[in-house]
C-alpha cells in the first residue's frame, strides 16, 4: 500500500514554521514507521541568504534524512523552483501549510494543489480561513492566536499532531473492497467543486476588473466605497 505523502513547499521563512510537525518528533517517528499506516514528508524551499533562522530551519529538516528512523520516509528536496513546486502539487495526497497566524497573506500553493485533487492541511490563516469549510480539507486549530509565539507554536504542533492522528490517517487508510478510500475520494471532490470556480486568477483577474479598475476609471476620487 501508498503511504500517505504529505507536501511542503513554500520560502522558509520562520513565520512559516516548516519544522511545526517536527515538535513532537516521537509522535511522528511513530506515524512514519507504523506498519499499516505509515506517512512520508516531502520538503521542499529557499532560504533568504541572509536569513539564519530559516537556514537552521532547513538544515533541521534535511539533518533528519539521514537519521535511521526517517530515512527515505523525511525527504528534502534540493534546487527548489517552479518545476519541482509543479510537481510537488500534483504529486501529494495532503498539503501542509503552518504560517503563524495571523501572518499569511495567502497561500497560493494550496489553492494549486486543489485543481490536482490534493487536499489541504492547514492553519486557519490565509485563504484557509475564508476556504475550509470542515469537508473539503482538514484544519490545525480553531483559529485563536496568541501573543506569545512560544505558546502558539506548541498549542499548534499539539492540534497538528491530533488531527493527523484522528481524522488524516484513519479517513486516508479507510478502504473499500476494491481498495479504495472513498470518503477521502469525497472531501476530494468537494475540495474541487467548492474551491476551484472560487480560487484562482481568472476570478482575481475579474475581482480587480470589476470591483477596482472599472469603479476607478470612472470615480472622482480614491473612495473605494461600495455603492
Amino acid at each position: 500500500m501508498d503511504a500517505l505523502t504529505i507536501g511542503f513547499a513554500r520560502r522558509f521563512a520562520t513565520y512559516k514554521r516548516a519544522n511545526l510537525i517536527l515538535q513532537d518528533i516521537e509522535a511522528v517517528a511513530s506515524f512514519i514507521n507504523h506498519s499499516q499506516t505509515p506517512i512520508q514528508l516531502v520538503f521542499a524551499g529557499k532560504a533568504h541568504p541572509h536569513d539564519r533562522p530559516g537556514k537552521e530551519v532547513l538544515q533541521q529538516i534535511a539533518r533528519l534524512m539521514r537519521d535511521d528512523r526517517f530515512a527515505g520516509k523525511i525527504l528534502f528536496l534540493e534546487d527548489y523552483d517552479i518545476n519541482v513546486g509543479r510537481h510537488l502539487v500534483q504529486g501529494v495526497d495532503l498539503w501542509l501549510n503552518t504560517p503563524r497566524r495571523p501572518l499569511e497573506a495567502c497561500g497560493t500553493s494550496g489553492q494549486k494543489v486543489v485543481l490536482n485533487g490534493g487536499l489541504n492541511f492547514s492553519v486557519l490563516d490565509g485563504w484557509w480561513a475564508e476556504a475550509y469549510d470542515s469537508q473539503n480539507g482538514f484544519a490545525i486549530g480553531s483559529g485563536d492566536t496568541h501573543t506569545r509565539a512560544e505558546l502558539h507554536d506548541v498549542r499548534d504542533g499539539n492540534a497538528l499532531v491530533t488531527v493527523l492522528r484522528d481524522q488524516v490517517i484513519p479517513l486516508f487508510y479507510e478502504r473499500d473492497q476494491d481498495g479504495l478510500p472513498r470518503r477521502w475520494i469525497t472531501r476530494m471532490k468537494r475540495a474541487i467543486r467548492t474551491l476551484g470556480w472560487r480560487f484562482n486568477a481568472d476570478r482575481m483577474v475579474m475581482d480587480y476588473v470589476m470591483k477596482c479598475y472599472i469603479p476607478a476609471a470612472g470615480g472622482t476620487s480614491s473612495n473605494m466605497t461600495q455603492r
